[in-house]
């Protein structure tokens, strides 16, 4: 059979847009031999929709574009359609909806597959909106007997976990009521060796069943999530004989009577792709909330070169405007470093220095704070003013901010609420600073594009005479194995002390970044590229009190 791989990028939310993007892959040239075509999870819908899906009326279009779908089947007659959908049924209870893969041949849908494994981890909360898949059915298809799932179905093999979350194994079941070939339907989110763990699931699958594996990923960022596509065809040896290419749309037919083993994949250089990643969700986070241009505060260190150095990239140099705003602890480098990374990058380039209201300030502070010595306090307005500056200029031209905080930073509140923190997408805030150095290096790699001063030079905030960020927090290095131990596998001081990092030190950090739990709630969301992001995927108190 010709399969007609369909990886494409949805809109949250917009089903007309979404439904002609569909359509419109149906009448591509080099895909007119295709018997299948395939599409991602809830593709008209866009992944994941959240509580549109709660809304009567965002059912209801759906149900319009279905009609639309099928109409437009009636022009290819005898091929079939294969997509995503949230389908409402009406059983006596329950949420009455499901996560649907829906097959449409001749103006009507032929099949219906809903999903079983319902993911409520991390960044996932799908049985909030959506029933179970009561059974699980093969469908008989051209030459083919088609084992229909949907993303989370895949990931449950007993043979490639030490511990399933669920009780069944849906590719097993599709396996033994006679599948012959096996298609996914995914909206999985990337994160830093994804690609590997992903391919190495469906290659499993399909050795241990001996018949051929496709699944189609959605591409595109989302909020916070970005996927990275790279959709796979396996054979029944579980050898690699396509694979999409990553972060970028692509429609592509292949014959599932013809495969050819493709050689294996090239060890990941994970600083290629959190760039890649990156740069496709700042784009599409940018445009999809209507913006065109962006705006950022150039310090001239490492965090802002790299953030800018991304949006010049994903947007286009002439939509990015970067703005330096030194102050009376402002070192030549944070001006002169800042100039020469906006020349390099081609981007508009602006200097509003923030002395003078910062002396304002000071005055009107002065008989409140008489008494005390200069602190944090002074700092932070400093911090504030750029904040205030920034989003000003936002305002004035419609320029989105970007904020340029890195994750070890964003951990333990190394940063300034209204200040720094300001701001529509924080792009490397799930960055930590080590990987920070790595992205800025990856950047360089052809021509010096981020000056070597801002790479080299200690980082320093600049809010107080020579100032260092080490002076304030551990080697970050040290920091950022505390935070991967902590954060994304989730052990405990005395398990991180022991890999032979001061107890102290380790201490100090969790302390820290339990306490900043609050600035994160309130800061810009973020793109996520780690297991285990900040954000919306990992949910800890506020208001608590607790050991580890």
């Amino acid at each position: 059979m010709k399969i007609a791989l369909c990886q494409c990028n949805p809109i949250m939310g917009d089903i007309p847009g979404n439904t002609r993007k569909l359509v419109d892959v149906l009448s591509l040239p080099y895909a007119q031999d295709a018997d299948l075509f395939v599409f991602s999870e809830l593709f008209i819908q866009g992944y994941p929709p959240k509580d549109l899906l709660e809304q009567q009326w965002f059912i209801d279009k759906g149900l319009l574009a279905l009609e639309t779908i099928c109409g437009a089947s009636l022009k290819i007659p005898g091929k079939g359609i294969l997509f995503g959908f949230a389908m409402p049924q009406t059983q006596g209870s329950g949420k009455g909806l499901t996560n649907a893969a829906l097959l449409v041949c001749n103006g009507s849908v032929v099949f219906r597959q809903d999903k079983s494994l319902l993911p409520t981890y991390d960044v996932f909360d799908e049985s909030r909106y959506f029933d179970c898949a009561q059974k699980r059915m093969v469908f008989s298809f051209k030459q083919e007997v088609l084992g229909i799932t949907i993303c989370e179905d895949a990931w449950n093999d007993p043979h490639f976990w030490n511990k399933r979350p669920y009780a069944i194994d849906p590719v097993e079941e599709l396996a033994d009521a006679g599948a012959t070939l096996f298609i996914n339907l995914s909206a999985s989110p990337f994160h830093c060796g994804k690609e590997k763990i992903r391919l190495d699931l469906i290659s499993n699958h399909a050795r241990r069943h001996g018949k051929t594996f496709i699944l189609v990923n959605q591409i595109g960022g989302n909020d916070e999530l970005i996927f990275d596509g790279a959709s796979i065809v396996v054979d029944a040896q579980g050898r690699l004989c396509h694979m999409s290419p990553s972060f970028s749309e692509n429609v592509c037919v292949v014959d599932t009577k013809a495969l050819a083993p493709k050689p294996a994949l090239p060890p990941e250089n994970e600083a290629q792709s959190a760039h890649d990643a990156l740069v496709c969700g700042l784009k599409d986070y940018v445009h999809k909330c209507g913006f065109t241009k962006a705006l950022i505060g150039l310090s001239g260190g490492i965090d802002s070169a790299v953030t800018a150095a991304l949006a010049a990239i994903a947007l286009g140099p002439q939509n990015v405007c970067g703005v330096t705003m030194p102050s009376r602890y402002s070192s030549r480098g944070s001006i002169s470093d800042s100039q020469a990374l906006a020349k390099n990058l081609g981007i508009r380039f602006n200097e509003i220095p923030i002395e003078d209201p910062f002396a304002a300030f000071l005055t009107a502070l002065e008989s409140s704070f008489a008494g005390t010595k200069p602190d944090l306090a002074e700092e932070n307005i400093q911090a504030r003013i750029r904040g205030t500056i920034l989003m000003a200029l936002s305002n004035k031209f419609g320029q989105i901010l970007l904020s340029t905080g890195n994750k070890s930073e964003l951990a333990v509140g190394y940063c300034t609420l209204y200040g720094d923190m300001n701001g529509g997408l924080g792009v490397i805030s799930d960055l930590p600073k080590t990987m920070v150095y790595k992205v800025a290096e990856y950047i360089n790699r052809n021509t010096e594009i981020i000056p070597r001063n801002s790479i080299t030079k200690p980082p320093s905030a600049e809010l107080r005479p020579d100032q260092k960020d080490q002076d304030t927090l551990p080697p970050y290095d040290v920091l950022d194995s505390i935070i991967e131990q902590f954060v994304e596998e989730g052990k405990s001081a005395e398990q991180i002390a022991a890999s032979g990092i001061d107890a102290k030190t380790v201490a100090w950090v969790i302390k820290a970044i339990s306490r900043s739990e609050y600035k994160r709630r309130q800061a810009a969301p973020g793109l996520k590229i780690s297991p285990k992001a900040f954000g919306f995927g990992r949910r800890f108190p506020l208001a608590a009190r607790y050991d580890c």
